[in-house]
């Protein structure tokens, strides 16, 4: 790549992101003309798109799925039940239904993807913020940020830290007990700074109506039948790694979408079209795009040239890596796609690794295991930076775009700055806190 293509790529990356942050022209278009900017000047060719494809294909496969399968389960009236629950749970108080909240997807993305927990869980959330009378951006908003956090309480919550944690050979159990106690303080950090965040809501009172008659099933064999498909989801999820035959969540979501379309169809609820045309295409659209921009900022070499600098700066200092780490890709991960972000850094810090003779030139090579335990703060540090920088943006993590995708679909826009407002105190929290872990496990490495 010349000189000028390299200034090029960072102009037209840099000027995407300002376009999308200062809210000048819809994300989804902007991201586009990015990408055809690249594509004129010859940044991007057909061999980078498909290599896109390749890397965007799962992430985007398993978003599709778990649209497909909430859009089903939609039509069962399941959720309207569920909200009369909540509902009622909260006492009309706003602060008891945003601490419900994180409670309630905390423990659904210990196990689902956190995109997938939040098309489920938004019409419940809601649906809730309207009886209460309060806005629901808000707690949308907070529905991504507690997804993205809660994605590492397990090893696949979230695409990122599945990433990382394959790549080194990490277990689900040796997960469990190095990352998910990070997890959990990730979580608990986002509830002090709720009555701050959003006042409003936190100090809402309202006085119920009385319990009104529950809403009759229609089509009770159909709702069973949807809630099995969505068991299978959960299942599958949790275990589909380990059957004799592999299946991975990629996989998962789309056999899941597609027993959903069946089940719709067998039932006559609707047209399948109905279904289809409903699915959210401009999130998809646009998380496409930036897979886009996000190769052809890394085809630049920039963190890929990186190895060698780190060893030249921090010689075997992997506590100042690990820490490096945490701040760059929690840098980056809010502005762009975490996944490709991780893909290049897991590059760059394995080749450091190497160049400061840590670890055998083998661990370049594709399942590598033998990782010294002094290194697992490093990786660590790198699934915190991925998975939680993605809290502080609007396009920082895919939940995010699909979550004001969703408040659009009700009328309601969700700016750059207003998501930031919320997302950006929320994520220097958690990273401070996520320093002091890698700090901690440093320490008793040691």
């Amino acid at each position: 790549m010349s000189d000028l293509q390299v200034i090029l790529t960072l102009v037209i990356f840099g000027g995407v992101i300002l376009v999308i942050a200062l809210d000048l022209i819809d994300m989804m278009l902007a991201a586009l003309l990015g990408v055809s900017l690249f594509l004129v000047f010859g940044i991007l060719d057909h061999a980078d798109m498909v290599e896109v494809f390749n890397t965007a294909g799962s992430p985007l496969a398993l978003l599709f799925g778990g649209m497909v399968v909430a859009r089903v389960l939609a039509g069962t009236g399941m959720f309207e039940r569920l909200g009369d629950i909540y509902l009622r749970a909260t006492g009309g108080s706003g602060k008891r239904y945003l601490l419900l909240l994180v409670a309630i997807l905390a423990l659904v993305c210990a196990f689902l993807p956190n995109a997938t927990t939040v098309i489920l869980l938004a019409p419940l959330i809601i649906r809730v913020a309207q009886a209460l009378k309060v806005d629901f951006v808000g707690p949308m908003v907070l529905a991504a940020i507690v997804s993205n956090s809660a994605g590492l309480l397990t090893l696949v919550g979230d695409p990122a830290t599945f990433l990382v944690g394959s790549s080194i050979g990490m277990s689900f159990g040796q997960y469990l007990q190095k990352v998910s106690l990070a997890g959990l303080l990730a979580v608990l950090a986002i509830v002090p700074a709720l009555r701050f965040l959003m006042p409003e809501i936190w100090n809402t009172r309202v006085a119920l109506p009385p319990p009104g008659t529950p809403i009759r099933i229609e089509r009770p064999g159909f709702v069973i039948l949807a809630l099995a498909v969505l068991a299978l989801m959960v299942t599958l999820f949790i275990i589909g790694g380990s059957l004799p035959t592999p299946i991975g969540p990629t996989a998962v979501a789309i056999i899941a979408a597609t027993l959903a379309l069946v089940v719709i169809y067998s039932a006559r609820a609707e047209p399948l079209e109905a279904v289809l045309r409903d699915v959210d295409w401009k999130t998809l659209v646009f998380l496409a795009a930036v897979f886009c921009l996000v190769e052809g900022f890394i085809k630049i070499g920039l963190l890929q040239g990186l190895a060698l600098q780190l060893h030249g700066w921090f010689g075997t200092e992997l506590t100042l890596l690990a820490l490096l780490l945490l701040a760059g890709v929690g840098m980056l991960s809010s502005v762009v796609a975490n996944i490709p972000v991780v893909a290049a850094a897991l590059v760059m810090t394995k080749g450091y690794l190497v160049a400061a003779e840590v670890v055998p030139e083998t661990a370049l090579a594709m399942g590598f295991t033998d990782w010294p335990e002094a290194t697992l703060p490093v990786f660590i540090a790198m699934m915190f930076g991925a998975t939680l920088g993605g809290n502080a943006t609007l396009i920082g993590a895919s939940a995010n775009v699909v979550s004001a995708g969703i408040c659009a679909s009700h009328g309601q826009r969700v700016s750059f700055g207003r998501f930031m407002r919320y997302g950006l105190p929320i994520t220097l929290a958690q990273l401070v806190m996520a320093a002091l872990y890698v700090l901690a496990m440093t320490w008793l490495a040691t």
